[in-house]
């Protein structure tokens, strides 16, 4: 597997896209993002990247998944951005088959992330 870019692919389609709003500060946020996938970052594969001058934090999956995830200020708050990229090389039709479950229960886990993300900010 080739090594996670901060710049997506030339072929590639955002097939999902998801934003919520938290009441912690964007650095609290952006930790607590790499705790959960920041330790991909130094596994065999490459499997993600942590950018801290973005805080942007994208997790490379099968074949087709690329998951990114964006940190921005929002007022007092935070902007949590989340896609999910289609990032498939040949048979690109194929990825959002293939990932039908991952796009089915996308809604659902960023929900929960977002209260996992805004209760650890606030302990």
């Amino acid at each position: 597997m080739a090594t996670v870019s901060l710049h997506r692919p030339d072929k590639h389609t955002v097939v999902r896209s998801f934003a919520g709003h938290l009441d912690a500060a964007p650095d609290a946020v952006f930790l607590g993002l790499v705790r959960r996938f920041g330790h991909l970052n130094g596994g065999d594969e490459g499997r993600s990247l942590v950018d801290e001058a973005s805080q942007t934090v994208i997790v490379q999956g099968d074949w087709w998944y690329r998951g990114e995830y964006r940190v921005r200020a929002e007022g007092r708050g935070t902007l949590l951005e989340f896609e999910i990229v289609n990032v498939a090389p040949t048979a690109h039709w194929a990825g959002p088959i293939a990932g039908r479950t991952v796009i089915r229960s996308a809604p659902a886990e960023f929900q929960a992330l977002l209260t996992d993300l805004d209760a650890e900010a606030s302990a």
